[in-house]
């Protein structure tokens, strides 16, 4: 073997190898689910959310990064039967003076710290993300304990994301802005439950865009 052989064996070599310790997956919108739950002083009501895309990076079998575009404009009202009362809370949701979807159609949630937990028991939360979520063209810091899973071919993750609103403008009946509301208040805190998985790593390469 000759010395130009040798070399580009063995960059070669080095690609795979590099490959095989970090790779960058897109996210199964099909097999994955968003909801959410929003409480008042007399009662709660929830929903779902449709993930536009997501990409998540995995080095060294551990999670590295990550980044999910949520569509606004797909809010749906789940724990209302009767028809008109369930659209008229839809609409309520989508108007300005909540999410604003008109002029804020997409929310990004994006971390670069993934941190395994240790001496967890068995089914319990075991990484904790840090990150940022851009609501409303506004973004803050965010962070949440989360139960991954991790294997040659692909991950999982579920867990529950909690969002204080009023960073994000959202002061609807909100008693930090509004007095007098008594049992007509919102509570500023509302909650997103989240299961998602990435597509096999073996498969074709992401052709997603995850800035969309």
């Amino acid at each position: 073997m000759n010395k130009s052989v040798q070399i580009i064996s063995v960059a070669f070599i080095t690609l795979v190898l590099s490959l095989s310790a970090f790779a960058s997956t897109s996210i199964d919108v099909k097999k994955s689910s968003v909801e959410w739950l929003g409480k008042k002083v007399t009662g709660e009501h929830s929903g779902s959310l449709d993930l536009i895309n997501g990409v998540v990076t995995i080095e060294k079998g551990e999670i590295k990064s990550g980044r999910f575009v949520l569509d606004m404009t797909s809010i749906k009202v789940l724990d209302i039967k009767d028809e008109k009362w369930n659209k008229k809370l839809e609409k309520h949701l989508k108007d300005d003076d909540f999410f604003g979807v008109n002029y804020y159609p997409k929310a990004v949630f994006e971390f670069n710290v993934a941190a395994p937990l240790e001496n967890v028991k068995e089914g319990e939360p075991n990484y904790h993300f840090k990150g940022d979520l851009t609501l409303k063209g506004i973004t803050h810091a965010l962070e949440f304990d989360a139960f991954v899973e991790l294997n040659k071919t692909r991950a999982r993750a579920s867990g529950q994301i909690i969002v204080d609103r009023t960073k994000y403008n959202l002061r609807y009946k909100s008693n930090k802005f509004f007095d007098g509301l008594g049992d007509k208040a919102i509570y500023d805190e509302f909650f997103i439950t989240f299961s998602v998985q990435t597509r096999k790593i073996s498969e074709a390469p992401n052709t997603e865009n995850p800035s969309k």
